[in-house]
């Protein structure tokens, strides 16, 4: 079944882990509800990369949500994806940024959103939040509404 879907991770035995930024590894299946508008969300709490300056590993949970399409990431493909930053040298924005315009180029979702939030280095947490909504579509609103009101009830900075 996963060999007709195309998916070539998902219950593989060999999985290699790549050790730098690798988008390759990223895989899709198909929608069986694409006339459906529904939210899929990926915590990833154990995301890393390394500060492009000082080499140091920066610790961050991301957050994908989505409204699918015709395709959907598939969970251990984009398990592996995000592992391959481990050893990736960018800025928080960046990381951020990158991950939507890859699920973006390989999904073309309705909408997407991606948030990072880095732990504290040097007494001060980064947490860079990016969107996207299909251009012509009521999801392109829908990005510009969340986007000028992502942060309005900001979390506890104890909660880390």
């Amino acid at each position: 079944m996963r060999e007709k879907e195309g998916l070539t991770k998902l219950g593989s035995n060999g999985t290699t882990y790549s050790q730098d930024y690798d988008p390759g590894v990223l895989e899709t299946f198909v929608n069986k509800h694409p006339d459906n508008d529904y939210f899929v969300k990926f915590n990833c709490p154990e995301f890393t990369s390394l500060c492009p300056i000082t080499g140091q590993p920066d610790f961050a949970t991301i957050t994908i949500s989505y409204v699918p399409s015709e395709k959907m990431v598939e969970s251990k493909s984009l398990k592996l994806y995000l592992f391959s930053f481990r050893n990736h040298g960018d800025f928080h924005e960046d990381c951020v940024n990158i991950i939507m315009k890859d699920l973006i180029k390989l999904m073309d979702p309705k909408y997407i959103e991606v948030w990072g939030k880095f732990t504290p280095r040097g007494g001060i947490s980064i947490d860079p939040y990016c969107n996207y909504g299909k251009p012509g579509t009521k999801w392109e609103s829908v990005a510009e509404d969340r986007l000028f009101h992502h942060d309005m009830y900001p979390e506890k900075v104890d909660n880390r």
